[in-house]
Order: structure tokens, then sequence, then C-alpha cells
């Protein structure tokens, strides 16, 4: 008996609660058409944008500027401090993050701009790593460039000769 109370409860409630969920449908409208109309403002439409502080194509660069103001800061120490890797790493990152930049959609120009930054921040790095390098040697910069290209071509074909040798010298067995 207490099951058929509970169906026509379930019954007379299904209708209005229907035509209450009709007339809430506004609610489920999508953000990036609001506020892009004529008449909005700079604000409004930077804000509803595709690349806009609602997506994580805002915060992304915003989290990467770590990485450009600490490149940056390394700027007053001394070369002889800085790491010629890292510094490698960080010039290749920022080229090739900013080259896909250009490529995906929406194309996000405030990443692109930060990744440029950090291209140009690893690059001034690893100009002042290659200089004192050579100074010490009594070198040249291109001579210590291609010098150091050299081993690296060295170590790219012994891993590709020895894979197992390479695997020890990194795991340390």
């Amino acid at each position: 008996m207490s099951a058929r109370l509970g169906l026509r409860f379930g019954a007379a409630m299904r209708q209005p609660f229907r035509s209450q969920m009709r007339n809430t449908n506004r609610r489920f409208q999508s953000t990036t058409a609001a506020g892009t109309g004529p008449e909005a403002s700079a604000f409004s439409k930077f804000f509803n944008s595709e690349v806009g502080p609602k997506t994580v194509h805002f915060w992304a660069p915003i989290m990467k500027w770590g990485l450009v103001l600490a490149g940056a800061s390394d700027f007053t120490r001394p070369a002889s401090q800085l790491s010629l890797t890292q510094n490698m790493a960080l010039t290749c990152t920022g080229a090739i993050w900013t080259r896909w930049c250009f490529i995906i959609k929406p194309r996000n120009l405030f990443l692109a701009s930060v990744n440029f930054l950090l291209f140009l921040v690893g690059a001034t790095q690893t100009t002042r790593v290659l200089r004192y390098q050579s100074e010490l040697k009594g070198q040249t910069l291109p001579e210590a460039v291609a010098e150091k290209a050299g081993e690296a071509q060295e170590k790219v074909v012994e891993a590709v000769q020895e894979p197992g040798k390479v695997k020890e010298a990194v795991v340390g067995k």
C-alpha cells in the first residue's frame, strides 16, 4: 500500500518538476556567447574569450612566467655557476613551444610570448656559459660551440651503438 502512495506522489510531482526545468534552460547556455556583442566592454570580451582567465590557456602562461623569472634572476650569477644543459633545455623548450603556440587552436599569443622570452633567457645564459668555458680553454666562441656539438654527437652515437652501456651508466649498475 505504501508503494502506491509513493508512485502517486512521484507522478504528481513529475509535471511541475519538468515545467520548472524547461524554464531554467537559460542557465546551461555557453559563456562564450555572453558579452561578445558589439556593446560588450573590452574586459568582458577578454574575460569570456577562448584564451581568457576562465581557461587553462590563460593560467598556463601565468605559471610559466616563473621559469622566465627564475632564468632572468640567474643573470646576476657568475657564469661558472650556471648549468649548460639546463639552459640549453630552456632554450630548446622556448623555441619548440613558441612555434607550437602558432599551430594550436585557439592560437595563444600570450603563451607564445612567454615561450619566446624563455627562449631568449635560455639563449643568453647558454651564450654566457659557452663564453666562460671558451675563455678557460683559450678558444673562440665558435670553436667552443663546435666542440660541445661534437661531444654531444659522440654521446648519441655511443647510445645508439651500445644502449645497455648507457643504461648502466645512468642507473649506476
